[in-house]
């Protein structure tokens, strides 16, 4: 019997929503040719759509029966349609069997698009590991190292498993891990993660956590259970089947012994379909949906909606969504007789050949360097000195600077910086002739609409809250600016999931707002998760319900209200059902409504819901 019902699943899951789609045009046609009989067929037309969108609809009734005595609305459905063949109401059964399986695409429709986020993610676990074993280098497969090994690191290499540098200077890409939009300056003793990219210097490390546990594995880890976990919501029509299947049953049983006509149990079993129960929901989805897209969100599940109206806390990602995640140049200063524009020139005329991203930053904002530079020199994990106006220049950090003893730079020379680095901007410190020059502030800066958004949330009752991987400066400057008033700095993916998780523990619906693959797993685990779109990774976009296409940060709000709009109309919808239904059942026991005429009562049911929906489409708050 298993076996049998497995070949029909699978007969059943072939073709997808194109076959749907096929199936109830052909149906359409033939219960049009039905009722107004153009033809002289041997046959009633309606047999097509009884075959074509019936016959799923009973096989998929009695699977659920016979494999976990599920009863759901199909249930209901298939005992229309059998009675209603019993006495010959051919067109009625086609009718409900073409309206319920149009209910069933337009769910079909709305569920989840497969999602490939994981097998990305695999992606980035690094495959070799260069291992250095009596100062001999071996390359062998990265899930072999072991807890100790001594481990070589070339620029653009990824790093192989969680380890400590143990010499050498560079600049990491931790992007992966922590989200955070600029390298990081590493040196020995400083801690280095699995998946991150070493972008200059070479290094070696020793291995500290391999395999299953190092950071890139547990990462993938955690988007498997966050995804596993998130509860999926059952279509209402399903939730209510087993008491609209009794009831049903009761009515047109009682109708019968007293009545003594079958015909009036037969009509009682057709009201009683749930067809604009179905559809009440999914028509309602659909249309949010369709005004979702023009403002620039793509939908991705179909149920995202219905769990973004219950939302009470919004968690955001800060680099990349409530900024933009690209560094800006938004101070130069003169502590010498060197004028700013002066600073700035010589700096980013240093900087043209440098391939760190804080010097191709000042680069970008200057402008165009027409300067001649000679003898450029990057030093990986300090900065820059190169030759300009006949002038030795070093831009970097202070160990640069101070670099051998050469300069008599003292840091209180500089104190004015201090203030900047405290708020988590990045500081380029400037030397001629090695001599202190001047600095050069870069920060990653606010989304134009970052604070109008978050005080629009504020007044639709939601809570905002910032998780981001940068550091506590930082955060705090953000959030003071934005007046976010919960703030986790230093988040890795783990802590984040664990955040989220708390919300959730204490009665939060959660949705979070993030851009980069370190947000994958807490995308996951949220009640909602909205990626950026635009400059999000695609890590990021698979794992989230829903896409901003366009990074318009500002149409969140809309996004917020447009579901608790949706969740209105579905009530409205659910309640005429429910009123139609009890009416048309009323009329059907006392005789005044025959099969088909309830099947068609059933039929402007559903086109009122549909229509109610459909105002949706245009809905602007």
């Amino acid at each position: 019997m298993k076996k049998i019902i497995k070949k029909v699943e699978r007969f059943m899951e072939f073709g997808g929503i194109k076959k749907e789609i096929t199936f109830l045009i052909v149906s359409g046609i033939a219960l049009i040719i039905s009722i107004f009989d153009f033809f002289s067929l041997p046959f009633d037309t309606a047999w097509v759509a009884i075959v074509l969108c019936g016959i799923p609809i009973v096989t998929e009734a009695v699977i659920g029966l016979v494999t976990a005595f599920d009863i759901k609305a199909d249930v209901l459905v298939s005992l229309a349609l059998i009675a209603s063949l019993c006495i010959g109401e051919i067109f009625a059964a086609g009718e409900v069997a073409f309206i319920m399986q149009l209910g069933a695409l337009l769910e079909d429709m709305t569920v989840a698009k497969a999602r490939a986020g994981i097998e990305k993610l695999v992606r980035f676990t690094p495959q070799n590991a260069r291992v250095v074993i009596k100062n001999q280098e071996k390359i062998i497969p990265a899930e072999q190292v072991n807890i100790g090994d001594i481990i070589r690191v070339f620029p653009g290499e990824t790093v192989p498993v969680d380890g400590v540098i143990l010499s050498g200077q560079t600049s990491i890409n931790q992007a992966v891990m922590t989200g955070e939009s600029l390298p990081v300056d590493k040196t020995a003793g400083d801690e280095v993660y699995s998946g991150t990219v070493n972008q200059f210097g070479a290094f070696e490390m020793k291995a500290l956590k391999v395999g299953e546990d190092s950071s890139i594995q547990r990462m993938i880890r955690l988007v498997r259970s966050a995804d596993a976990s998130k509860a999926k919501i059952v279509g209402i029509a399903d939730k209510w089947a087993t008491w609209i299947v009794v009831t049903a049953l009761t009515a047109a049983g009682l109708t019968w012994v007293i009545s003594g006509e079958i015909i009036r149990a037969v009509t009682i079993l057709v009201v009683f379909c749930p067809c604009a129960l179905v559809l009440a929901t999914p028509t309602a989805i659909m249309a949010a949906i369709g005004n979702a897209t023009k403002h620039g969100f793509l939908v991705r599940e179909g149920d995202a909606l219905e769990r973004l109206a219950k939302v009470s806390k919004i968690t955001f990602d800060k680099t990349g969504t409530l900024t933009y995640g690209t560094p800006e140049v938004t101070v130069v200063e003169s502590i010498s007789c060197y004028s700013r524009e002066e600073i700035f020139a010589v700096t980013a005329a240093a900087e043209q050949f440098s391939e760190h991203p804080i010097g191709k930053a000042v680069v970008r904002c200057y402008g165009t360097v027409p300067e001649e530079v000679h003898d450029f020199k990057m030093v990986p994990g300090e900065g820059v000195t190169a030759i300009v106006r006949r002038k030795k220049i070093k831009a970097g950090n202070l160990r640069l600077l101070y670099k051998n003893k050469t300069t008599s730079i003292e840091k209180k020379v500089f104190s004015g910086a201090e203030k900047y680095f405290n708020k988590g901007n990045t500081v380029i410190y400037v030397s001629v002739d090695d001599e202190p020059a001047g600095y050069i502030v870069l920060s990653d800066t606010i989304r134009e609409n970052s604070k109008t958004v978050i005080e629009s949330i504020k007044r639709i009752g939601v809570q905002p809250v910032l998780l981001t991987g940068d550091s506590e400066n930082a955060a705090e400057m953000i959030a003071e600016e934005l007046c976010i008033d919960n703030v986790h700095a230093n988040c890795l993916p783990e802590d984040k999931l664990y955040q989220i998780d708390c919300y959730q523990k204490n009665g939060d619906k959660v949705c979070m707002i993030g851009d980069g693959i370190n947000d994958a797993p807490a995308l996951k685990k949220a009640d909602v998760g909205i990626a950026m779109g635009g400059m999000g990774s695609d890590i990021a976009v698979d794992a989230a319900d829903i896409v901003l296409v366009n990074d318009e940060v500002k149409e969140i709000p809309h996004l917020f209200s447009l579901s608790k709009k949706m969740m209105n109309s579905i009530k409205i919808n659910l309640i005429f059902s429910m009123i139609l239904n009890f009416l048309a059942v009323a009329l059907a026991i006392t005789g005044f409504l025959g099969p088909i005429v309830g099947a068609l009562v059933h039929n402007a049911g559903s086109v009122l819901v549909i229509i109610n929906s459909a105002l949706l489409l245009k809905w602007k708050k």
